[in-house]
């Protein structure tokens, strides 16, 4: 496998802390990756480096093995652009803007564009101003998809669309990576990670807390754990536990988030009967929280 995004030591310093920093990441080819983080966790700030947009403090990166700031130009042909903050048109209508990007790239197919504007319920006969914002965003999702590029950066591409047409947008993601397309999403919205991504990266206050399959990280890092006793509880013993934290006890029934292999957990409340014992693997916006409550 050959990496279609490669970014070493990259770092945009604003100051006081705000920026992107030192961040090494390596993208796959053909793979769908979510890059996660509240507003303000350095998310576009990486996207617009990545575009040429703006310009690394130091570190960089590469595209298809381009310098993604000495061959910008070249690389823009090659990619679709979600950006986190959408361009102004004013009285041009949706079809004209389309044309314009048409003009500029030359291989947007006029199919491709009716097919996906059809799918996402969007007019393109109406003046751009005059569209919600859902429909800004759909216009702008249509124009990043329908020239099938082979990479697509996508900066929270589904703010301002109603649940229908998010799934038509995990559906268009689908079909990219179908064909052999990598896809780079950029979210808070964690219920859609988990359903399109392969893997995920945390970044948190410029920082890159983690990488990972989607499923590991949402299997191996903790579990809800509910023990319901038929006796006093050890609780001596399961505070002492390590990995078991948020212990709370309510009467009969001790919970807690355990993380690590069960066996020391049994071997804790062997000898003392137990009526009921209930695991669940936290969501990944749960595990996603743990990352900031530190």
């Amino acid at each position: 496998m050959t990496n279609a995004i490669e970014i070493h030591g990259l770092t945009k310093d604003y100051g006081n802390g705000h920026g992107i920093f030192d961040l090494d990441l390596a993208v796959t080819e053909g793979e769908v990756f979510g890059y996660l983080g509240p507003n303000g966790a350095g998310k576009t700030t990486t996207l617009k480096l990545l575009m040429g947009l703006i310009h690394a403090s130091r570190g960089g990166a590469t595209i298809f093995g381009l310098d993604v700031d000495r061959d910008a130009v070249a690389l823009k042909k090659r990619i679709g652009y979600v950006p986190g903050e959408l361009p102004q048109f004013g009285g041009w209508r949706g079809a004209e803007i389309v044309g314009y990007v048409a003009g500029l790239r030359g291989d947007v197919p006029d199919d491709k564009v009716e097919a996906i504007a059809k799918r996402l319920d969007l007019d393109l006969g109406r003046k751009y101003r005059e569209y919600s914002h859902g429909n800004k965003q759909k216009l702008a999702l249509l124009i990043a998809f329908a020239p099938e590029p082979a990479l697509l950066i996508v900066d929270e591409p589904t703010t301002g669309l109603d649940p229908l047409h998010q799934q038509v947008f995990h559906a268009l993601v689908q079909e990219a990576k179908a064909r052999g397309g990598t896809v780079l999403i950029s979210s808070h919205v964690l219920s859609e990670v988990e359903q399109v991504c392969d893997r995920v990266g945390i970044v948190r206050d410029g920082h890159l807390a983690t990488v990972g399959p989607i499923d590991q990280l949402s299997g191996i890092k903790a579990h809800h754990v509910a023990i319901d006793f038929a006796g006093a509880p050890p609780i001596d013993r399961l505070r002492a536990l390590p990995g078991f934290e948020q212990v709370s006890v309510e009467g009969l029934r001790v919970r807690g988030l355990y993380r690590g292999s069960f066996e020391p957990l049994l071997a804790a409340i062997s000898g003392s009967p137990v009526t009921s014992l209930t695991s669940r693997e936290p969501s990944l916006e749960e595990i996603f929280l743990t990352y900031y409550s530190t």
